[in-house]
């Protein structure tokens, strides 16, 4: 068994390797604000002088960890969730290095960043499968954006929790899974930041917190960046498996509102008029799956709001034959499909 530390040693060995990830755009400058008149009502509105002209500004943050000496990053996917963005990373106050993104993985709010630099200081990686409840942790972060390395006690105080997660920069809802539950303080800002044993190793990512609880926030496994973390380095981006077909997760309440003979399944129903809910060449057409079908389960595995088919199909391997059981016209039956590579 490992030797455990003290929580000293841990800020020794672990804050170093814990960064300050900057969000910022090229936006217009803003020449102070105006008042607008509008239905009665006056609205504070900014004066932009010049639309052509743009400076830097820095619209978020966040924290995330370096794991390896040759500046592979690891954080949150919504830390990093903006495609137009700018990223990048401060070490120390004179050291900052601009941030690649190699991969963002939404399904489990994992993201992977590389910054060009030799011998840096980094963290190891723990079995996340063997946390037990009530095992301390710290978590590790800048809390606010401002409070550089900062470090909470705590335990694991649930295992396995399911959380609906709202990003504070695109307001976009995210259903996470399999999460780690803590008491230790994890603050706006923390987000991305490492959750660790006392063996200073890292456990888990710092997601999210209960807005208006205490002492509830949550972490996701290390082992879910693992597999994104290996297929980076294999073949340069995260190998995810296709199926091809638009979908909305079935509740209880849709079930009953729209008199669905099931409360569970993905509904295969298409999200705009004239978009087909079937993706031409793929291989849920090539099975001939249809638009109405609900499936039921995939690989043996019920689909539900807190199962959903994607969490499902990012186990699946490219090539894989799974078997979909699908209600179609209150009729259960099975269709093999062979998942391909998203393009």
């Amino acid at each position: 068994m490992a030797k455990k530390i003290s929580i000293v040693e841990i800020a020794k060995r672990a804050c170093p390797a814990v960064i300050t990830i900057v969000v910022s755009k090229d936006l217009p400058k803003i020449e102070g604000f105006y008042m607008f008149p509008f239905g009665g009502k006056e609205y504070m509105m900014p004066n932009i002088q010049d639309g052509n002209k743009k400076r830097k500004t820095q619209i978020g943050g966040g924290s995330g960890f370096i794991i390896s000496k040759d500046g592979y990053v690891i954080t949150s996917n919504h830390v990093v969730a903006d495609t137009t963005a700018k990223y990048t990373v401060i070490l120390e106050p004179k050291k900052k290095y601009s941030a690649k993104i190699l991969s963002r993985n939404p399904i489990n709010d994992v993201a992977i960043l590389k910054i060009e630099e030799k011998n840096l200081p980094y963290l190891e990686l723990a079995d996340s499968s063997k946390i037990e409840l009530g095992e301390e942790v710290v978590a590790i972060g800048n809390a606010l954006g401002e409070f550089h390395d900062t470090l909470s006690a705590g335990i694991v105080s649930g295992l396995s929790r399911y959380i609906t997660a709202i990003s504070g920069l695109s307001q976009q809802a995210e259903n996470l899974r399999g999460l780690i539950q803590t008491d230790a303080a994890i603050n706006p800002g923390n987000s991305g930041g490492p959750l660790v044993n006392m063996e200073g190793k890292v456990i888990g990512i710092n997601t999210a917190v209960v807005m208006g609880a205490q002492n509830i926030g949550f972490a996701i496994p290390i082992d879910y960046a693992k597999k994104d973390l290996e297929e980076i380095k294999k073949y340069g981006k995260i190998i995810v498996p296709f199926l091809g077909i638009k979908y909305v997760l079935i509740s209880e309440e849709m079930a009953r509102v729209n008199k669905l003979p099931v409360h569970y399944g993905a509904l295969v129903v298409r999200e705009t008029l004239g978009e087909p809910p079937v993706i031409k060449d793929s291989p849920a057409e090539k099975t001939g799956v249809k638009e109405f079908d609900i499936i039921l389960e995939c690989r043996g595995e019920k689909i539900t709001l807190k199962n959903p088919l994607a969490n499902i199909l990012q186990k699946c391997k490219i090539g894989e034959k799974a078997t979909l059981k699908i209600l179609r016209e209150k009729q259960e039956i099975d269709l093999v499909i062979t998942l391909e590579e998203k393009k």
